[in-house]
């Protein structure tokens, strides 16, 4: 049997207490995407409690960052996507499950499964919130995706403006659909 490769990791909880239980999870977390994609160097995991939601109890923000070679993804799970995320252990589940997806989609371009001539998902950002946190995609058959300013891949959102074309992978939400991942395009954007 092999032995696993081993991931640099970092785990950082913000404003709350270290939870063994919560970091052997997300140890086993990191260990399986190991498991699933070799090159992953290293791996920062962000669990965060949210202070502005005094009146619906608790709220945690989760946050995955791996840099492979020559990549950087990241995927967040906020607490107004998804009411569950009042309990840490679902809001890693998921963080860890939509990055997988991006790993996934990154096994199948070095592969060379994702065609150049294929038609990828692809509108241009119609809307950002005035406070940078959020934005709307109007996809190029005419729908409206909502995104979150960590599902952007290679770029801030406050450095992006209405009009900026973008690429991104699709999601069901509870609230419907929503971009998980936005590759803005242009001139200084490299696209995975």
């Amino acid at each position: 049997m092999t032995q696993p490769h081993l991931i640099p990791l970092q785990v950082t909880f913000r404003d709350l207490e270290k939870s063994d239980a919560l970091d052997s999870r997300i140890r086993e977390q990191v260990d399986k995407l190991g498991q699933f994609y070799t090159g992953i160097n290293s791996c920062r995991v962000t669990v965060e409690l949210l202070h502005k939601h005094h009146h619906q109890g608790k709220h945690f923000h989760v946050r995955v960052d791996i840099k492979t070679t020559g990549h950087e993804l990241v995927a967040g799970r906020e607490p107004d996507q998804n009411h569950a995320y009042t309990d840490a252990h679902v809001a890693v589940r998921d963080v860890f499950k939509a990055m997988r997806r991006q790993l996934e989609d990154l096994v199948r371009h070095q592969q060379g499964q994702v065609k150049h001539h294929e038609q990828r998902p692809h509108g241009h950002i119609t809307e950002i919130s005035p406070d940078k946190s959020f934005g709307r995609i109007e996809s190029a058959d005419g729908r409206w995706l909502y995104f979150h300013r960590n599902s952007l891949i290679g770029e801030e959102l406050d450095k992006l403006q209405e009009g900026t074309p973008v690429y991104y992978i699709e999601d069901m939400g509870e609230e419907g659909p929503h971009a998980s991942s936005v590759y803005p395009v242009g001139k200084h954007h490299i696209l995975v």
